[in-house]
């Protein structure tokens, strides 16, 4: 199945080829493979280069470990996340290695990460969908996740899957095209109001 996104200006083709879908093929993700994902994601920038990322990985082939992680997620995502061959769940240190400090782009420096993750995992015809409707609080005791520590989602990864195993009500999402905000929404201009769109869109 193809989906790429109809964009109104040139991109990178991984890019237009990256979408979330709830539909996982069973097919087991090999460990070389994953390793290039986090060595995609292990050089992502961010502030001072202290990488503020974790992420604790499960798959199929570690049952328990699976379980526990399928566990924290939400019932309707455990529905149709329980097919994705293996589960991610990714955090942000909170706090600077450096000197102890409260590390405000911390959250921002992880989204770079999964971000280079994510067009990695493109690159070789691997699909991720990113959850925030997991129970953060019951991750926290599972994986005795320390203070100073915040996870922030759970990421389903696998090969596409065949979109008629999924309910009827998710499949129409599944098959229905993707949609943006226009530039008008969202990028301003350096002058002028909040809100006053950039002449350079």
């Amino acid at each position: 199945m193809s989906k790429q996104a109809q964009v109104d200006y040139p991109v990178h083709e991984l890019i237009q080829k990256r979408w979330s879908p709830r539909s996982f093929s069973e097919k087991p993700v090999e460990p070389e493979t994953l390793k290039s994902l986090f060595e995609a994601a292990r050089w992502a920038p961010s502030s001072y280069n202290e990488q503020p990322w974790c992420m604790i990985v499960a798959s199929k082939d570690q049952p328990e470990d699976y379980e526990r992680l399928l566990s924290c997620l939400g019932e309707f995502n455990q529905d149709w996340a329980k097919t994705a061959p293996v589960l991610i769940l990714s955090i942000a240190n909170l706090n600077y290695e450096r000197n102890g400090n409260f590390n405000r782009h911390a959250y921002h420096d992880l989204g770079m990460a999964i971000s280079q993750l994510t067009l990695q995992a493109t690159s070789q015809d691997l699909f991720l969908h990113q959850m925030g409707g997991y129970d953060a609080d019951k991750a926290r005791e599972v994986f005795s996740i320390p203070e100073g520590f915040d996870s922030v989602a759970v990421l389903a990864l696998g090969y596409l899957g065949d979109p008629e195993q999924l309910p009827e009500a998710l499949r129409e999402g599944e098959l229905a095209p993707g949609s943006r905000k226009p530039f008008s929404e969202w990028v301003f201009a350096a002058s002028g109001n909040w809100g006053t769109t950039s002449s350079l869109v």
